[in-house]
């Protein structure tokens, strides 16, 4: 297949094509979808960004506008890759609008996607975890869905999503036509295409991100008390849209923090925000409101912005196959790209992993390597501005902690030492405050002889105090 046109394609599916501009098909496109729109199964090799999500895409709604009575379900690992999927397949669907999808992922409310459901959409996208979870609530049967999509496998893999599946898959009708994508094959998909696919046609696409010769890799060497320096440094000296990965969700709020402070206008994405966070954040990020965008893992794969000019590797990743797709999100849409990753001593392992698996793929020799210079001989920089770094919003507290934050600013937690009944000093009770609303005792009738005695007022810690205040007080 050499164009689109060549293709037995529905009316409205055309519309939708042309509108789109879609006239040459990318190599996985090319050798997918004429198989897969004659009802065979699939697996397909291929990194991300190869046009995956429209060679899936397209064969589902073709068998779906000819068969009334078919569903099809798309399972991703992540949030932002099921809203990207979403997308792909509105804008096929534009003029076929019973067949809008339904996106069931986690980190919102379960409200909305149970009324989405009870309308019995056609495609779901979900995220396997909280597919499970409406299928406990019984919100959603699987038993009409036979067209099935499993994009990024092995990431799902990666993620502990293989019990989920297999679960899954025992809900989903015998007769069925499943589409497997995976950027990598271990032996764990080997196993589960297995079990689950009938005969399956394998296509695989050499080409690999890593192999792009318009993407330059570079090394430095470094310690980790100077990351945060050199970081800065490499910002300052770059142009264009910069991307930073870290190994943990608090580093990466930490070197956000950071770079707020300098007045660098930045954000992070990590499995630790809220839904609405993350998509607000990566919006920023693609309309280039924010200049940097500090991430974990999660968006390695799956993140569609084409004007991203570097990647800094701040950690590099735990998995040697995550770098490919972590370089893999500059040097998009014909564009050049750099990537630059962080050697400190923990990392020199990885590193040398990375190496064995660029040395497999015939691009071991490419990559620059520098050594930091010391702080001694680096030109001193201006301090930090105050402030700048609360303008990021934070982790959302609890119930408890978010009461105790806001009485904190509006009463004082201690008052000065005041003499007490019986010629004894203490300090007086907390005026409610961080420490919670705390009520005198005053004097009550004593057990033993009934007289009234004097009785300290017993200290609690209130749910927004940490024990090292509690002990101060």
């Amino acid at each position: 297949m050499k164009t689109f046109s060549e293709l037995n394609l529905v009316e409205p599916l055309k519309k939708s094509i042309e509108a789109l501009g879609f006239t040459i098909p990318t190599p996985i496109q090319a050798l997918s979808v004429p198989a897969t729109l004659l009802g065979k199964n699939m697996i397909g090799v291929a990194q991300t960004g190869s046009g995956k999500t429209a060679a899936f895409s397209i064969p589902m709604i073709t068998a779906l506008i000819k068969n009334p009575q078919l569903n099809g379900l798309v399972l991703v690992p992540t949030r932002e890759l099921a809203d990207q999927v979403c997308e792909v397949i509105r804008s096929l669907t534009k003029f076929v609008p019973l067949l809008n999808p339904v996106m069931l992922i986690g980190g919102v409310a379960m409200g909305p996607q149970f009324r989405d459901l009870k309308r019995n959409p056609r495609i779901i996208v979900a995220t396997p975890g909280r597919l499970m979870d409406h299928m406990g609530r019984k919100s959603v049967r699987l038993i009409n869905f036979g067209f099935v999509v499993l994009d990024e496998a092995d990431r799902m893999l990666d993620m502990g999503f293989l019990p989920q599946i297999e679960r899954i898959f025992l809900q989903l009708p015998r007769q069925r036509q499943t589409l497997l994508f995976s950027a990598t094959m271990p032996v764990q998909i080997l196993k589960l295409t297995h079990k689950y696919i009938e005969n399956p046609l394998q296509v695989k696409i050499e080409s690999t991100p890593e192999q792009a010769p318009k993407i330059s890799q570079k090394t430095i060497e470094i310690s980790q008390n100077n990351k945060n320096d050199i970081l800065l440094d490499e910002i300052n000296t770059r142009v264009g849209s910069i991307l930073i990965f870290t190994g943990t969700q608090h580093r990466a709020d930490r070197v956000a923090r950071f770079l707020l402070s300098y007045a660098i206008k930045s954000d992070r994405i990590h499995g630790g925000r809220s839904q609405a966070q993350r998509k607000r954040a990566l919006d920023e990020f693609r309309s280039e409101t924010i200049r940097v965008l500090v991430a974990t893992d999660i968006a390695a794969r799956g993140i569609d912005v084409d004007h991203v000019a570097h990647v800094i590797n701040y950690d590099l990743p735990r998995a040697s196959e995550d770098y490919v797709h972590r370089i893999g999100r500059t040097g998009r849409a014909g564009r050049e790209g750099q990537a630059l990753s962080f050697i400190s001593g923990e990392d020199k392992g990885k590193w040398k992993a990375i190496q064995r698996l660029m040395k497999q793929s015939g691009k071991h020799d490419f990559v620059e390597q520098v050594v930091a210079a010391p702080a001694s001989s680096r030109a001193p920089r201006p301090a930090p501005v105050q402030g700048l770094e609360r303008t990021m919003s934070p982790h959302r507290p609890s119930a408890p902690y978010r009461k105790a934050a806001a009485d904190k600013k509006t009463s004082r937690p201690f008052d000065r030492r005041e003499p007490y009944a019986g010629g004894r000093e203490r300090r007086d009770q907390p005026r409610g405050g961080f420490y919670g609303d705390q009520k005198e005792q005053g004097d009550r009738p004593s057990q033993a002889t009934g007289a009234n005695k004097p009785v300290f007022p017993r200290r609690e810690r209130a749910p927004g105090a940490t024990r090292r205040e509690f002990k101060r007080w």
